[in-house]
């Protein structure tokens, strides 16, 4: 080798050293990015969860309540709904303690528990109609403050102005833990309750039934549709035609168009035109749809895609027509890919607030909606109600329900992996 050969194989090793060292630096660039990415996911979940904690407990203060029969007797709802439960549970409370006379330190008393105590009894006598003139142990919510006592949100040690609860009713708190009557249980209100404006009675309950029906109708329309449309446009439209390119275009570019322009659609044709019912999961499945098709389509596309031409000329070599091909051979092997497609759709529209908004979806709701069109709000928009509150209360219950969110969205994806793994077909 001459001396211009020796010097060219010098030159390419040293080239080639410097690639080797840039590859190396570019690969710890990804690593890092990696854990960066980790560990801020870990902090948020962290977070989320240590905040969230605190609602999946409640503070309940137990009462003994005498069932007077003079009062109570028939219990039947009709009769039940003009007594003064509420009075019954304000006299339990003067019983405890017996030496308060000041009207404002009574007040203060009666704000130990929660408005919906009165509620509880109620229940309570419904359901065990023979208590009737016996003394009984009822636990029933506390107030708000006394529940964020409970779970050390509120210092004792500060000056009584810088906290809302008085010295007094600190005494009577102490007094009533001493005594085993003020305790922390599971919060199975936080899953049977509506909405409310008092944080210890607020639950997810309409949330998590509304996100229900509104992901049924969201997927009953956008499935079929987003996977015939799909069919079509792979399979059987015409190639290199100027209308079908323009369909094509649309609907990548509606894959990326902000939600909140769905929802103004969704305003303007179902309940301005059509007049559907406000605040109804069947208004909100149908926006959702609008916003996942482009979404299914393009996955269902792409799975069609990925089936091997083979698997379609060893159908027509048969003589099985286009048609029998593609339904009995093409969507069984790519059905899995379009189901994945779906529900990643699906679990993206869960989480949407701003179409919603829209159509009214954040109203004030407290009965869980028992149909498509009772009125009804989504987890998410529960969220940005109770986040939007002032209430301390709240902001446990805010993090709570995107714990619940979080989990509704595993559940979906581990549905989709689950389907994929149960249907997929290896060639």
């Amino acid at each position: 080798m001459n001396n211009h050969g020796n010097a060219s194989v010098a030159r390419i090793q040293s080239g080639l050293a410097r690639r080797h060292r840039r590859e190396r630096r570019f690969l710890w660039y990804g690593r890092i990015a990696i854990a960066c990415a980790l560990l801020l996911l870990a902090v948020l979940l962290t977070s989320i969860v240590i905040l969230g904690a605190g609602a999946f407990r409640q503070t309940v203060i137990s009462l003994d309540v005498y069932l007077d029969p003079a009062e109570l007797a028939p219990p039947t709802p009709e009769h039940l709904a003009k007594a003064d439960f509420q009075g019954m549970i304000k006299q339990s409370l003067r019983e405890l303690f017996p030496g308060i006379r000041d009207r404002h330190r009574k007040r203060a008393l009666y704000q130990l528990a929660s408005s919906a105590a009165g509620y509880q009894l109620r229940d309570y006598v419904l359901a065990h109609p023979e208590k009737l003139g016996q003394t009984v142990s009822i636990d029933v919510l506390a107030g708000a403050d006394v529940d964020l006592y409970m779970k050390g949100y509120i210092d004792p040690g500060a000056p009584e102005s810088e906290r809302r609860l008085k010295d007094y009713q600190l005494a009577w708190l102490q007094r009533l833990k001493e005594e085993g009557r003020l305790k922390l249980v599971f919060n199975r209100w936080f899953f049977t309750n509506g909405d409310s404006r008092e944080p210890e009675q607020a639950g997810i309950l309409v949330a998590l039934k509304g996100s229900l029906y509104t992901m049924i109708v969201t997927f009953l329309l956008s499935f079929p549709l987003g996977i015939a449309a799909a069919v079509y446009l792979e399979e059987f439209a015409p190639q290199k035609n100027i209308w079908v390119d323009l369909i094509e275009i649309n609907i990548n570019n509606l894959a990326a168009v902000p939600s909140i322009v769905f929802g103004l659609l969704g305003l303007a044709v179902f309940l301005n035109f059509f007049v559907l019912p406000r605040s109804t999961p069947l208004v909100g499945g149908l926006v959702l749809t609008l916003m996942t098709l482009p979404t299914v389509i393009i996955a269902s596309r792409a799975a069609l895609k990925a089936v091997p031409p083979s698997i379609r000329e060893a159908a027509l070599g048969v003589g099985a027509s286009k048609m029998q091909t593609v339904t009995d051979h093409v969507l069984p092997l790519a059905l899995p890919g379009m189901l994945t497609g779906t529900i990643i759709g699906m679990a993206q529209a869960l989480g949407e607030t701003a179409p919603l908004l829209m159509i009214g979806m954040v109203a004030f709701i407290v009965d869980p909606p028992n149909g498509f069109t009772d009125p009804a709000t989504t987890l998410a928009v529960q969220v940005y109600l109770w986040a939007d509150t002032p209430e301390r209360g709240f902001i446990e219950r805010t993090a709570a329900a995107i714990i619940i969110l979080l989990a509704f969205l595993g559940l979906m994806n581990f549905a989709a992996i689950w389907l994929r793994k149960r249907m997929e077909r290896r060639w």
